[in-house]
């Protein structure tokens, strides 16, 4: 569907069907916010005598229309546009306020003032509306608003158009009062009314109608409550159609706030016998032939109405097959003449006669070749060449008719029927051409797939190795060996390259290996090519030693034991002696008494004063300490001094005991 316009008073309205379906254009003429000056319902069938091509002058006026199509299942298909006067829109919409209420006799509203705002706008059309009260905020207008705050009030509207006009601020201004001297609730009354049976009960339904008069400041609402449910308001009567006894309760609120006594009315519905069957229909839908056949499949689709007890289900049955329940339309795609009865049951087991409709389906042309395609396989060298053999694999698709048969032709040679996936095994390049053919005798279009076969690789890979690293005097490496493989393959080309270090598993060599680890090692590798050729396994071996130590330890003493008043030690003096060492590690500890000779230190020292029978003192005690690291193997080279010595002080002076 397209729809044209030109100007304000003319439309060329067009149905263009192609598609091989029925379509109608339908302009809406019902739908509130639409124009409903233009009747069009204008059926297109490509087989028709327009073949589906329809046009149709109109005349349109500004504001908005809408169109559809109305053909069941096509709710899809809908659409709107605006017709405007010509030229953009720049006239604001015209807004309007009007305040209506209960009046005393100064003017003035009495409980509340409620203010209903409209608006119009003859080209683009109204947009939005908004108000404020009292200067607050502008808010969205919906619907007609209540002012109950007692004092005097001012309300301004604005209006909106589609074509972002906004009109002027216009305002209501009024004044709202107490309620005065109205102290009297309402009078509210309830009217039951329905079909009875010979008891007075309700058949099917009871309707329940509310009335209540004021006569001070008016009635301003009504309520009521069924079956001790929430009050709620009362607007119009009301049905009560579940069977049983109810209760209704009501009452009505004036202006003035005074609220009547509640009211009751109490009756029974019963159920309203059912005898009258479901009415049930049948609707066949789905492109026609020429024939008035329908093509590929027809949809059915059924429905049952029953205004007693309600429908209960509805069944069918396809071709004289046993009746089964009808869920949704359901699609007929079998070829040939169907039959499908259906019937529908009510709730009160009332069952219809019988339906019956019948049509025929036929098959589609055909005109559409199948979709063929080729895909080579097979173990490839470096250069993309296939090794050894290349296995051709031609597949055939069609969703009409069917692939009625494939053939290919090789380098040239006549075509060749395909049954199945065949090898080309001699070497050189070769050309496959292939096509395929449905059961309509539609043939594809040729298809070319190219590739090169070369002799099989029986020969393995050639694989070497490299150690790289710092070597001491011996050629062992210092701290770390890194290992590098590499190979190369003339046929196939190398497919991998593996390794394993100290009779561990091999691994996948992707990069090259640091060793770390101090001690001797041999690291096995071997390459496989892409023809499976694997090389005979390389060795290489060699040794990691730690790097050398050239840090002497650090050593330190401290004295211990009882100081006279000058701080000498009395009658002995403890020396304890510490060494570290952060590289090779402390390999022992020695230590000096008064220029003696070095004693390895095992534990505290005591150096201690006595002399017998005599008032001698020793003027002081020297110890010296000093200590070594691990020692060095010969592949060390030779050992820098790691002596260091210190004499302690202050001198220790001990009394003879």
């Amino acid at each position: 569907m397209a729809e044209k316009t030109s100007a304000l008073h003319h439309t060329l309205v067009s149905v263009d069907n192609d598609t091989g379906m029925p379509h109608t254009l339908t302009f809406d003429t019902s739908s509130p916010g639409y124009n409903h000056d233009v009747d069009v319902n204008i059926t297109a069938n490509p087989f028709d005598a327009q073949n589906g091509h329809h046009e149709q002058t109109v005349t349109l006026t500004p504001g908005k229309y809408r169109y559809f199509c109305s053909m069941p299942g096509h709710s899809q298909m809908v659409g709107e546009f605006t017709v405007t006067a010509g030229g953009p829109d720049t006239t604001a919409p015209t807004v309007n306020g009007n305040v209506t209420g209960t009046k005393d006799a100064d003017g003035n509203y009495v409980g509340k003032a409620t203010v209903t705002v409209t608006a119009q706008d003859a080209e683009s059309g109204v947009k939005s509306i908004e108000y404020q009260v009292d200067d607050t905020s502008f808010l969205p207008y919906t619907a007609p608003v209540d002012v109950t705050a007692i004092g005097d009030h001012s309300v301004q509207f604005r209006a909106t158009d589609n074509a972002n006009n906004v009109s002027p601020v216009g305002s209501v201004q009024f004044k709202v009062v107490q309620g005065g001297g109205d102290t009297t609730p309402p009078t509210v009354t309830s009217n039951v009314t329905g079909t009875r049976d010979a008891n007075g009960n309700y058949v099917a339904k009871a309707t329940v109608a509310l009335t209540a008069t004021d006569s001070g400041t008016g009635v301003k609402s009504i309520e009521y409550s069924v079956d001790g449910a929430a009050f709620q308001v009362y607007s119009a009567p009301f049905d009560v159609t579940t069977v049983g006894s109810h209760m209704v309760h009501y009452r009505a609120t004036d202006n003035a706030n005074n609220v009547s006594p509640e009211g009751m009315a109490m009756f029974t519905v019963v159920a309203a016998p059912d005898t009258t069957p479901p009415t049930v229909n049948a609707n066949v839908t789905g492109t026609k032939d020429a024939n008035g056949n329908y093509v590929a499949k027809a949809t059915v689709t059924l429905t049952a109405t029953d205004s007693g007890s309600g429908v209960k289900s509805v069944e069918y049955s396809l071709d004289g097959g046993a009746f089964v329940a009808y869920t949704a339309a359901f699609d007929v795609t079998a070829n040939g003449a169907h039959t499908v009865k259906y019937r529908a049951t009510d709730n009160a087991n009332n069952v219809s006669a019988e339906g019956t409709t019948s049509f025929t389906v036929v098959a589609p042309p055909d005109t559409t070749p199948p979709t063929v395609n080729a895909v080579v396989s097979g173990t490839k060298d470096t250069n993309g060449n296939y090794v050894g053999k290349a296995t051709v694999t031609v597949t055939a698709t069609d969703s009409g008719s069917g692939v009625k048969t494939v053939e290919y032709a090789l380098d040239g040679g006549s075509y060749t029927a395909y049954t199945a996936a065949f090898d080309v095994t001699a070497a050189g390049a070769h050309t496959v051409k292939y096509r395929a053919t449905d059961n309509a005798g539609n043939v594809s279009t040729e298809g070319t797939t190219s590739f090169t076969v070369v002799a099989s690789d029986t020969t393995p890979p050639t694989v070497t190795s490299t150690v790289a690293g710092d070597k001491d005097a011996n050629g062992n490496y210092i701290t770390k060996a890194t290992v590098t493989v590499t190979a190369t393959d003339a046929g196939s080309g190398v497919k991998s390259i593996e390794y394993a270090v100290d009779g561990s598993a091999f691994t996948t060599y992707t990069a090259p290996v640091a060793i770390t680890q101090t001690g001797a090692h041999t690291v096995k590798y071997r390459a496989t090519d892409n023809a499976g050729n694997v090389s005979t396994e390389g060795t290489t071996s060699f040794t990691v030693v730690a790097a050398p130590d050239t840090t002497p330890p650090t050593v330190n003493a401290v004295v211990s034991g009882n100081k006279d008043a000058n701080g000498n030690y009395i009658d002995t003096a403890n020396v304890t002696i510490t060494a570290t060492d952060a590289g090779s590690g402390v390999n022992k500890v020695e230590y000096a008494l008064d220029s003696g000779a070095w004693t390895a230190y095992t534990g505290a020292v005591r150096v201690r004063w006595k002399s017998a029978g005599s008032d001698r003192v020793r003027p002081h005690g020297c110890v010296r300490c000093r200590s070594s690291g691990v020692p060095r193997t010969p592949a060390d080279g030779p050992s820098p001094s790691r002596d260091a010595t210190s004499c302690l002080g202050p001198r220790i002076t001990v009394p003879v005991i």
